[in-house]
């Protein structure tokens, strides 16, 4: 498996090629401002030909070169219905405070758009991509899920599998998604983590939107934004907890 990133724009939004391996199809993943430029580095350096954009929600910081990159290539972008406005009118997602930075740009959807469907898993480049609607930072984020098999480091040992999520801006290193902006709720957020992340395995690496990745595990242990936070059925209540402030 080929996973790739890199910190693009004024947010550093991290973008992700996958792949299963170089010279073979890949997805692209949150190509935000100023992405496709590297965008085309990574895929000309890994012989890789992308089949599809997939955004992990509909903030401007993450969707920038969506419409670009998938016009150039000729591939559809997949994003939540309830997050597909905003690739036409980001002002939505970011509120007036922020609209002042796009300025006179014009933004539009690419020819093709797929809406992910929460539960119901896409296959891209001969990968299997688990989607779950995880609202609460805006109320189309979604949680892509894929697994990756790593090489026994001896030859008695068998393979293991690794859970990967790619989380946008719902779970960080150390915090959390904001919530103040329009289609944010903070509690929903919370609830959003407790339901889908953490009972994922303690192994599962954490590719995020903005940051270093992190694992299930050094999160649940030590994210102050997940204090008392338990999945569902462990009958533990949230407590009150800073708010996140990541990315837009």
């Amino acid at each position: 498996m080929l996973i790739t990133g890199f910190p693009a724009g004024m947010f550093q939004t991290n973008c992700y090629l996958v792949a299963a391996e170089a010279g073979s199809e890949a997805v692209i993943i949150d190509p935000g401002q100023d992405a496709a430029p590297r965008v085309r580095e990574l895929l000309a350096e890994n012989d890789l030909t992308p089949v599809a954009v997939l955004l992990t929600h509909g903030h401007l910081d993450h969707t920038w070169n969506a419409t670009q990159l998938c016009d150039e290539y000729s591939i559809p972008v997949y994003i939540h219905a309830a997050d597909r406005p905003m690739l036409t009118d980001p002002g939505l997602g970011i509120g007036r405070a922020l609209g002042a930075m796009i300025g006179d740009e014009k933004f539009r959807e690419p020819e093709k758009v797929v809406e992910f469907d929460d539960g119901e898993p896409v296959e891209l480049a001969g990968i299997h991509f688990s989607v779950d609607l995880a609202p609460g930072h805006t109320q189309g984020s979604v949680l892509l899920g894929i697994e990756v098999t790593v090489p026994a480091e001896s030859g008695s040992d068998a393979p293991t599998t690794v859970p990967v999520c790619f989380s946008g801006d719902v779970l960080f290193a150390g915090s959390i998604g904001r919530t103040d902006l329009p289609g944010g709720n903070h509690q929903q957020l919370l609830d959003s983590i407790a339901a889908k992340l953490l009972p994922l395995p303690d192994d599962t690496l954490v590719l995020p939107g903005h940051g270093p990745q992190t694992t299930i595990a050094q999160e649940r242990a030590a994210n102050p934004f997940l204090v008392d936070l338990r999945a569902p059925g462990t009958d533990t209540i949230a407590t009150d907890r800073p708010k996140g402030r990541h990315g837009l």
